[in-house]
């Protein structure tokens, strides 16, 4: 199975830990939409650590999971189970995308993937990014789109409205396929080993150079 952030060339990785299938969302107006947004991305912001579970949902049907971590700024680890092989890591500057299974480990630089804006030291969804917001009493659903980041995918993020923390989210890419990865036994204000996030370069070059 691909991973979330493995979708097409470059932008493949429009993740993530990024957000079952995209639903039409009724914006309101823009200066609202983006107020609902940021407010959220306040509350995410302020989360340093998460770790917890994920299952991923291909757009072909296919079923994976894991476990993910995330310390911010800029790291995040994805494990996922075994019988996939593979492994996404971040360490602040690069993204490497490792498949066991063939022994290969492409890697990317954080700022030109989606990671970039949710892994900041702040997160900001002001301006054009936001293309809907739908409100319920249980989940509150935002839309984003940015061309110089995602390119023609979009990822669509869904919140708990009461705490705000983020339940799944779904990245339709040019094509208008959706991966989902939802989100589950998720615990902040953990502590993690620098070694979570490291990675092995040398192994890396290795790898690309066989």
């Amino acid at each position: 199975m691909t991973p979330i952030f493995k979708t097409h060339p470059l932008r493949r990785l429009a993740v993530a830990i990024a957000f079952a299938g995209v639903c039409a969302l009724a914006a309101p107006g823009a200066s609202a939409a983006s107020a609902a947004a940021q407010q959220i991305a306040q509350h995410f912001s302020s989360v340093r650590t998460m770790t917890g579970e994920f299952v991923q949902f291909g757009p072909r049907g296919e079923q994976t999971g894991g476990k993910f971590y995330i310390e911010r700024p800029g790291k995040i680890r994805f494990d996922y189970d075994t019988k996939s092989g593979f492994k996404v890591t971040s360490d602040g500057t690069s993204v490497v995308v490792e498949n066991k299974k063939l022994n290969t480990a492409d890697v990317y630089p954080l700022s030109k993937t989606p990671l970039s804006l949710l892994l900041g030291e702040r997160i900001d969804l002001s301006g054009n990014k936001v293309v809907g917001v739908t409100e319920e009493p249980d989940l509150t659903t935002i839309k984003l789109e940015d061309k110089s980041v995602f390119g023609d995918s979009t990822i669509t993020m869904m919140f708990d409205s009461q705490s705000y923390d983020l339940r799944q989210w779904t990245i339709t890419d040019a094509q208008g396929k959706d991966t989902t990865v939802m989100i589950f036994n998720v615990r902040q204000g953990v502590t993690f080993d620098p070694s979570v996030f490291a990675i092995d370069y040398r192994r890396v070059n290795q790898l690309n150079r066989n």
